[in-house]
């Protein structure tokens, strides 16, 4: 089966943000820093306005054509949200806003190699896990970057994930535990 890639745009935000929503509703960071109540909903909330306010704007982001896989990377230089989406973003993170702040205190010394790109999201539809379609959302978005010569880094807070990033020339270069026993490794791709 053949899996189309195309680039993420604003009329597709909301089956983008479904999406990551649901492949997100159970994954150990979402579950640490996101409020337990309306959980799926605030999680979709989240990853909606990042894609709007900085993977569109600045960042590149693409979706499958049957709307079931999306990913999106930013450049170094994102600025950050406004003061308006930053008061947005701290709401949906409800009662565990100061995990995400403390996370961010400590993952900020992590290393960042120079002029490197973020993987900033990548999901699929429960339905679609096991199709092939979260390797042909990360060929795509790798072969773009690649294209432009960018380094790219990302954290995950699945040990599972790691040997996938490895298949695609990530490697772990740190990992911390954060309060609660949350552990978040930090990968690093190099350009092409």
């Amino acid at each position: 089966m053949s899996i189309a890639i195309r680039p993420l745009s604003t009329p597709d935000l909301d089956r983008a943000a479904q999406v990551l929503g649901e492949a997100f509703v159970d994954y150990p960071w979402t579950n640490w820093c996101v409020a337990e109540d309306d959980h799926l909903q605030r999680i979709s909330s989240l990853q909606r306005i990042y894609l709007e306010h900085m993977a569109l704007p600045y960042g590149s982001a693409y979706i499958d054509t049957t709307g079931h896989g999306v990913i999106a990377f930013l450049p170094p230089d994102t600025p950050a949200p406004s003061a308006a989406v930053s008061a947005e973003i701290a709401d949906l993170h409800g009662d565990r806003l100061d995990h995400l702040m403390a996370a961010e205190e400590r993952m900020s010394t992590l290393p960042v190699p120079d002029g490197a790109w973020l993987l900033a999201t990548i999901g699929t539809t429960p339905q679609s896990r096991g199709a092939g379609l979260g390797t042909a959302l990360m060929k795509h978005g790798l072969t773009e970057l690649d294209r432009a010569g960018h380094a790219c880094w990302l954290d995950t807070s699945t040990e599972r994930n790691l040997p996938l990033y490895q298949r695609f020339g990530f490697s772990v270069v740190d990992h911390i535990t954060l309060d609660g026993g949350l552990s978040v490794w930090r990968m690093h791709r190099r350009g092409a």
